[in-house]
């Protein structure tokens, strides 16, 4: 059988003059349309555009959560044969016998950049509090959330979030990139990971339109990941003065209100737009030392006066709990239960009064008091224990709930982010082998990831077991119960000095984030050109503020990510089936490869 050359004749087209020199149009114009109509949809039909966002990721949840799921259970696994491969592992991304660029230090030590971001320092603490309160276990009704029967679930779903799972989504696109990229001498650019399987065809239409989902995906994951990140640095602000009109004030505990968040958003897409102006490189390069170095000063406060022998001890039994469950936890997917299922599943006495029993049954955020509190009339008269079966039928209902809210908001948020942190990823990895990049780049930033959780967020729960937080620190926000769990471990001048230290750390780690998302949607547009043109930096940044802020607005006051949210699962999920796409090109290039070394062919032009 002839093995033909692989096709490498990847032709971008970019103008050669004006406004739009180096880029490509129809990527520039298609990303910038469909942002701007966003960006004008949220500011003046506001909650059209939020109730309409919402309907739409229900639609999307209702019958893609299974998808999410299983795909990312499938990257992970293909990643593992990927590696486990003798000849697919061994093969070098480079010309044969080319060297790392990168000694293991540096390789390690910018990957752990990568994953030591905005999501830890706003989750390490939030996440493992919110799972331990409410996770499939507990809304199955096995444990009671917030007690140390939940602690060993709380962190296997931890571990899953922020895991193998979440990095072998970056790996997948970053592999791709990677691979095209330094063993054909490719552009860094999303199209080429599809050559495999549409050669010519990616020059034209099919090529931008992938390229334009890159975009707008990267858009979306990165806008999330600054909103969370602003809300944050505004908590943080607050606990330093105190500035009550950044805040909303009207719940049980104060939340970043819209007129700090969006004063804050402002403050630090400014920062971002003038590091990008500047185009000074040993910028970012400090800011990226010193984001380490406050890092690690964040974590060895928790190391010293936190809960360390618990933090550690829990770090053990989780890794041994979130490896036995691995298989289950990747493929165990949960669909919408229907109010037809739910009443053929429930006691016949209790079957007439489905239609008021079902909302309840099937509350993945409530509990078997809080169901049976609720009811009312001839429905609060029935007996515990076939209240008991009603809610016990509603379990499904209940895990897709929790599921779609949880596990498949991280996937979203994750593949999203991808072409940012896999682009940084395949950047940094020439002369790599395959297994090399796989294992490092999963096994590495996973390990870092899990011991931000336990030892931050191993502390706050210990505090709250112990007594000592009182329930102060569930009761704050996501975004605030990192400066509250502070509050209760120090005090005095040594809690203020920390707290703006974390102000300074969020701050920095959110430039540098902007501003490398930036680069990373030029990138793509410049049709995988490292170097691209300032005014388009500062046009992106205008854009990715006007699309972060509008969507803040056009969401409740109560909720002020809900619009972002959703934006993002809608946006993620086209991207998500270019991933799938990109492994079955992957393979395909792996196989023909080993083919064409085989007989010589490897490193020929395409014919």
């Amino acid at each position: 059988m002839s093995i033909k050359p692989p096709f490498t004749e990847l032709d971008i087209n970019t103008q050669d003059a004006g406004f739009y020199k180096d880029n490509s149009l129809p990527i520039a114009l298609i990303s910038k349309c469909i942002m701007v109509a966003l960006v004008l949809w949220a500011l003046v039909w506001p909650g059209s555009a939020n109730s309409t966002l919402g309907s739409w990721n229900s639609s999307i949840l209702s019958v893609f959560n299974g998808f999410y799921i299983v795909i990312v259970g499938f990257f992970a696994f293909f990643l593992a044969v990927i590696a486990l491969l003798p000849k697919t592992g061994a093969r070098i991304m480079g010309t044969p016998g080319e060297k790392p660029e990168f000694s293991n230090f540096s390789w390690f030590s910018m990957m752990f950049g990568a994953g030591l971001g905005v999501g830890l320092m706003v989750f390490a603490t939030a996440e493992p509090l919110g799972l331990w309160g409410s996770n499939p276990v507990v809304v199955a009704g096995a444990v009671e959330g917030n007690t140390v029967a939940a602690l060993e679930s709380g962190f296997r779903y931890t571990f899953l979030h922020y895991g193998f799972h979440a990095w072998a989504i970056y790996v997948v696109t970053g592999l791709s990139l990677a691979y095209y990229a330094y063993t054909r001498d490719m552009p860094l650019t999303i199209r080429s990971a599809l050559t495999p399987l549409f050669g010519r065809h990616v020059n034209g239409p099919l090529g931008h339109m992938v390229d334009v989902l890159g975009v707008v995906a990267t858009i979306l994951g990165v806008s999330v990941t600054i909103g969370f990140g602003v809300s944050q640095f505004i908590d943080g602000v607050y606990a330093i003065t105190g500035m009550e009109w950044m805040m909303n004030m009207e719940g049980d505990a104060p939340t970043p209100g819209k007129v700090g968040l969006i004063a804050g958003l402002v403050l630090i897409m400014t920062l971002s737009i003038i590091s990008a102006v500047s185009g000074v490189g040993r910028g970012v390069k400090y800011l990226s030392n010193l984001n380490l170095v406050l890092s690690v000063i964040l974590l060895m406060t928790f190391v010293i006066f936190g809960s360390f022998a618990f933090a550690m001890t829990t770090y053990g039994s989780a890794m041994v709990d979130y490896i036995l469950h691995f298989v289950s936890l990747s493929f165990n997917a949960f669909g919408p239960m229907s109010q037809e299922a739910f009443t053929a599943a429930i006691p016949a006495a209790a079957q007439p009064l489905a239609g008021d029993l079902f909302s309840g049954a099937t509350n993945a955020w409530g509990s078997f008091d809080g169901f049976k509190s609720g009811l009312t009339g001839t429905a609060a008269g029935l007996d515990d224990a076939t209240l008991m079966a009603v809610y016990e039928a509603g379990n499904q209902g209940r895990q897709f709930g929790w599921q779609s809210g949880w596990t498949t908001f991280y996937w979203a948020w994750w593949i999203a982010f991808s072409p940012f942190v896999g682009l940084f990823l395949a950047r940094i990895s020439k002369g790599r082998s395959v297994r090399e990049f796989i294992v490092g780049c999963v096994i590495a930033p996973s390990l870092v990831c899990f011991a931000w959780m336990t030892i931050l967020g191993g502390t706050a729960i210990d505090l709250e077991l112990t007594g000592g937080a009182e329930g102060t620190i569930i009761a704050a926000s996501n975004t605030a119960k990192l400066f509250v769990t502070l509050g209760q471990m120090i005090d005095g001048g040594l809690l203020s000095a920390l707290t703006i230290m974390c102000v300074v750390l969020i701050m920095t780690f959110l430039v540098t984030s902007a501003d490398s998302g930036i680069l990373v949607m030029n990138t793509i547009m410049s049709g995988g050109a490292q170097e691209t043109g300032v005014k388009h930096r500062i046009v992106w940044g205008i854009i990715l503020t006007l699309v972060i802020g509008t969507l803040i607005l056009a969401a409740g006051e109560n909720n002020p990510m809900d619009a972002l949210r959703n934006a993002m699962i809608i946006g993620a999920l086209p991207f998500t089936m270019v991933m799938g796409l990109m492994c079955l090109a992957l393979i395909k290039a792996l196989y023909r490869d080993g083919l064409r070394e085989k007989r010589g062919l490897l490193g020929q032009p395409a014919e």
